[in-house]
């Protein structure tokens, strides 16, 4: 199927006017009774048409014998029934005008069985042949938050704060865990998308509708194999420049290799040559899904840091050395301050703190005027290119957080501000809360963590300040 055609068909996929659901079901042990929960549990506006000849009604809705019932047509059509009914299912999609499936299916090319290829094969001609865009099979379903589309057998996906990351995923229980750690470090999402076995939509087709999609600032890929590595690459070349592109590549052991091999009906290749390839595409790679979810919440909500140099500032000294060494580590400097800055947190600061980069406020707790007046002047300061500010909880700081967060209001992150700033539950969260809705931050839960992030965000400014990285 030519792209282009193909992802202008991905919208309407998307952002359908209306889901037909073939293989509804009202049993909880039917799949098919949970992509209707999440259908209808999750808000989506549109019509919903269950498909299933046995029934009249599915949660309060009326039960169509087939999609070509459907009144006025089905835009998106979740497939649930078993692989030897698809090619039948697929051939009445295409006649009836269908735009998009997410087949949920599996049973095709990732079994151990010659006929799950060709069945593979038979509904992939089907598909191209309408011009109809699958996700899966084999795969959860997809998530579009910002239509209230949750096409998945999964309706806690829409319990997600709607946000801008989009997430593509060869791996269904990465994509869960990804979204419920998300949901308890409050980080929004747009789209969580489920390839699957990748019919004839795979992370090439992903990224070049992603990378035109407005409400996608960040895309995130968990990548076990790839099939068209040449595709990949050129749509990643292209689109990488315009939004970041943060990939996690599993399968660099002999069992992960092996795994992958197995769970994706594809070869995993050299994780040396990916990870080279990569780079040479613009992808920043991640290596662990929490600095994967770390990275994408800072790129979503931070601006990219002009430099190298950073300032650390930081209620006590220990968490300082923590973030430093991960800052060095990642070839981010430990700037010195300009002679006004210095001489500024010296007038404010006893000399018993540490009042060079990094800096300890500690000694100052009491006084929010010289809290506040170190964090202005180091903001001001041309020398730092982004700030790791870092705070936790003590009797004696109870009020510090609120007695800056105006100043770092105001401020709106000119230079990217990452922060961990820790508490028990219920002193400081809401506060914190409130700073990163404002875009005054992004806060992190420890400071080797929120260092590593201000370094992914800097690894990606150096990428692609490269001349030489596309050539």
């Amino acid at each position: 199927m030519d792209m282009k055609r193909q992802i202008n068909r991905m919208k309407e996929l998307f952002n359908p006017a209306s889901v037909a659901v073939i293989g509804a079901s009202d049993k909880p042990d039917k799949l098919g009774f949970h992509v209707m929960k999440s259908l209808t549990r999750g808000g989506y506006p549109g019509r919903i048409f269950p498909v299933n000849p046995g029934a009249q009604e599915i949660m309060g809705l009326t039960a169509v014998p087939s999609v070509s019932a459907c009144d006025g047509g089905a835009d998106l059509a979740v497939v649930v029934v078993p692989a030897g009914r698809v090619p039948g299912v697929f051939r009445e999609c295409a006649a009836s005008g269908v735009k998009g499936i997410v087949l949920i299916t599996a049973g095709f090319k990732e079994i151990d069985d010659p006929g799950g290829a060709a069945l593979h094969e038979e509904i992939a001609a089907i598909a191209d042949e309408a011009g109809i865009p699958v996700i899966g099979p084999n795969t959860f379903g997809m998530i579009n938050l910002s239509a209230d589309l949750n096409a998945s057998f999964t309706p806690e996906f829409s319990l997600l704060r709607k946000g801008s990351i989009s997430l593509v995923s060869q791996s269904g229980g990465i994509s869960h865990l990804l979204g419920f750690m998300a949901m308890r470090m409050d980080v929004g999402f747009r789209m969580i998308v489920g390839l699957g076995n990748r019919l004839n939509v795979d992370f090439a087709q992903m990224i070049a509708f992603l990378s035109d999609d407005p409400g996608t600032r960040v895309i995130v890929l968990y990548i076990e194999g790839i099939d068209e590595a040449g595709a990949f690459m050129e749509t990643a070349r292209r689109a990488g420049g315009r939004k970041p592109i943060l990939a996690y590549k599993t399968g660099s052991g002999q069992v992960g290799d092996a795994a992958s091999r197995s769970h994706t009906g594809s070869l995993a290749g050299s994780h040396e040559i990916y990870t080279a390839s990569f780079a040479q595409a613009g992808i920043i790679t991640i290596d662990n899904t929490e600095t994967l979810l770390d990275a994408a919440k800072a790129f979503s909500a931070c601006p990219l840091p002009a430099g190298s140099r950073v300032a650390v500032l930081s209620g006590q000294a220990g968490p300082s050395m923590a973030a430093c060494d991960v800052c060095e580590a990642g070839g981010l400097r430990i700037v010195r301050f300009t002679p006004h800055t210095q001489e500024t947190i010296n007038r404010l600061l006893p000399p018993l703190a540490l009042r060079t980069n990094p800096v300890d406020m500690g000694p100052a707790w009491y006084d929010s005027d010289a809290i506040r007046g170190i964090i202005k002047t180091v903001m001001d300061d041309e020398n730092v290119d982004g700030i790791l500010l870092l705070m936790m909880f003590a009797s004696a700081n109870r009020d510090a957080v609120a007695g800056i967060a105006d100043l770092l209001k105001g401020w709106e992150q000119r230079k990217p501000m990452i922060s961990c700033i820790v508490s028990p539950p219920g002193i400081w969260d809401e506060a914190v809360s409130d700073l990163e809705a404002s875009g005054a931050l992004v806060n992190l839960p420890t400071p080797e963590r929120a260092a590593q992030a201000m370094v992914n965000l800097w690894r990606y400014r150096k990428m692609h300040e490269d001349p030489n990285r596309l050539m």
